[in-house]
């Protein structure tokens, strides 16, 4: 195989894309939220700020002045949903830290690979997939840390239900979820009650709460909150209504999610095979691919292969993204 030829570039270009498909699809737990359900959120949270015209926001921490590197970033498009989604992750590094490390990272891998393999695709081809890996790496640590929040809310709304039956007002119940519960919970819950001491509109403080951690289940907590805030009500029995829920949602989603086990394990096996096969040719039988590379026929083979697979691999992420 002539490694500098152009049907080995595009040979090279499709398998990664096929490996970056298959990492981006598979990459996200069984329980995420869905395109629906993120525009289904953010037309909720719209509609309950519609009210109130200040931003939903935190607590302001000071900042040191930025320099003009970082201005100019800010102002690039897609940094300002990247900064929000990596205030969804938890991550408390600012975004012009993050792409620069990224890129920094991606630079070092082309350099290394460009010195010891001497070809520019690979090494193009090895810094696209470090800020690719960067990438996923931003989602799945995002979707685990929504995951980790709803799995805690359970006890959250639990702690707020009995401080409330003791008497105790609503702020000191976020305290005491803030207080007795580990992060994220903890900390999101200290920044809402730190957000209302400060003087802050509970209402907007709430909003922020589910800005940071867009799930539904967190959008029925604020919703609750809201509503018995305007109408009255008991509030421990509804948050106890709320719990009732979340703890069988849960459950269920645990019991879908061990259900669905073999089937997840046969994506990956049926989406890891040709690649496999590719590598074990590769070194076993070195003359083989470059005659299905170099032929036209071949190389219609090779392409309709990864339309193919690619299909298959959104078919099966989308049987297997379950919302419950």
């Amino acid at each position: 195989m002539e490694w500098g030829s152009t049907e080995t570039l595009i040979f090279i270009g499709l398998v990664f894309a096929a490996v970056a498909l298959l990492t981006f699809s598979f990459v996200v737990p069984v329980f995420g939220e869905s395109r629906a359900v993120r525009k289904r959120l953010q037309r909720r949270l719209k509609e309950m700020a519609a009210e109130d015209p200040g931003p939903a926001r935190g607590v302001r921490r000071r900042q040191k002045p930025k320099s003009a590197l970082e201005q100019a970033m800010e102002k690039l498009p897609g940094m300002a949903a990247l900064a929000v989604t990596m205030e969804q992750a938890g991550y408390t590094k600012s975004v012009h830290q993050l792409v620069l490390q990224a890129l920094g990272a991606a630079t070092g891998i082309v350099l290394v690979v460009g010195l010891f393999i001497g070809h520019p695709g690979w090494a193009a081809l090895a810094g696209v997939g470090v800020v690719m890996a960067a990438y996923a790496k931003l989602h799945v640590d995002r979707a685990r840390r929504i995951a980790k929040f709803e799995e805690q809310l359970q006890d959250g709304v639990g702690v707020m239900v009995r401080a409330l039956r003791a008497g105790h007002p609503f702020t000191q119940a976020l305290r005491l979820v803030a207080d007795d519960l580990e992060p994220p919970i903890g900390r999101e819950f200290a920044i809402v009650f730190a957000d209302i001491n400060y003087g802050g509109d509970v209402r907007r403080a709430l909003l922020g709460l589910l800005s940071r951690v867009p799930s539904v289940t967190v959008m029925a907590l604020v919703t609750a909150v809201l509503v018995q805030r305007e109408t009255g009500g008991n509030l421990a029995e509804i948050l106890e209504k709320i719990s009732e829920v979340t703890r069988a949602r849960f459950r269920f989603q645990r019991r879908v999610k061990t259900l669905s086990a073999e089937a997840r394990l046969s994506a990956w096996v049926l989406a890891l095979v040709p690649l496999g096969l590719f590598a074990a040719i590769s070194v076993t039988t070195p003359d083989y691919l470059p005659r299905l590379i170099n032929d036209p026929l071949g190389q219609k083979l090779v392409v309709g292969a990864v339309v193919m697979g690619t299909i298959g691999i959104f078919w099966i992420r989308k049987l297997l993204r379950i919302q419950v």
